[in-house]
């Protein structure tokens, strides 16, 4: 289900992140050359991903069709009336937990965040602010899904933190910018060759 929710997702935003991706990604090309700036890919290609990312929540949270209506202010009142095995449970709670670990990650990422804190006011801030939003355009404001937000930040920033520190002890050939880039490369390769095969991508079949 959460797995048929991101692919509708990319299938409704990818007019959208065109237009954004091509403009941004030759706006920062001249900028690096104008400015003689060194170009690091790894670097390049996570910003375009937290765009990417953020274009993608836009469009879940902003979904009519996909939450109800009201106000739940009752601390895990939602969560524990799933079964833990249904898909309900899958979608609402797991769903809410794992679309914002990248926030937690990518902005972890980002500031250097050092304290777990930094993380939970500014996942905070944003979860807040998104059941705010769905609330006036006639979705759900769910304590839960804040509770759960905050969560998947948090799980994100603990993952920055894993890697930084598997990072620091690892070969210095694995520490060099190169290394990074070749990953990244991959990772694209494998996110292409998924995207293709998938039959959901209507505007890719």
């Amino acid at each position: 289900m959460i797995e048929n929710t991101v692919v509708k997702t990319l299938n409704s935003i990818w007019p959208m992140l065109t237009i954004f991706l091509v403009i941004i990604i030759s706006v920062r090309i001249a900028y690096i050359i104008i400015n003689n700036e060194k170009f690091v890919f790894y670097k390049e290609f996570l910003a375009l991903a937290f765009i990417i990312y953020g274009l993608m929540l836009f469009e879940l949270v902003t979904n009519r069709d996909l939450g109800g209506s009201g106000i739940n202010l009752i601390p895990f009142k939602e969560i524990l009336r799933y079964d833990f095995k249904s898909e309900l449970f899958k979608y609402n709670v797991i769903g809410n937990l794992v679309m914002f670990l990248p926030f937690g990650y990518f902005v972890s990422h980002y500031i250097k965040a050092k304290k777990v804190s930094h993380i939970f006011i500014l996942t905070a801030l944003a979860s807040l602010t998104v059941e705010f939003v769905q609330l006036q355009i006639g979705r759900a404001f769910d304590i839960d899904d804040v509770i759960l937000n905050i969560a998947g930040g948090i799980c994100g920033f603990l993952l920055y933190i894993g890697l930084n520190a598997i990072k620091k002890h690892l070969p210095s050939i694995f520490q060099k910018d190169a290394f990074y880039n070749i990953i990244c490369v991959l990772v694209i390769i494998v996110i292409a060759y998924l995207t293709f095969r998938s039959k959901g991508l209507g505007w890719l079949a």
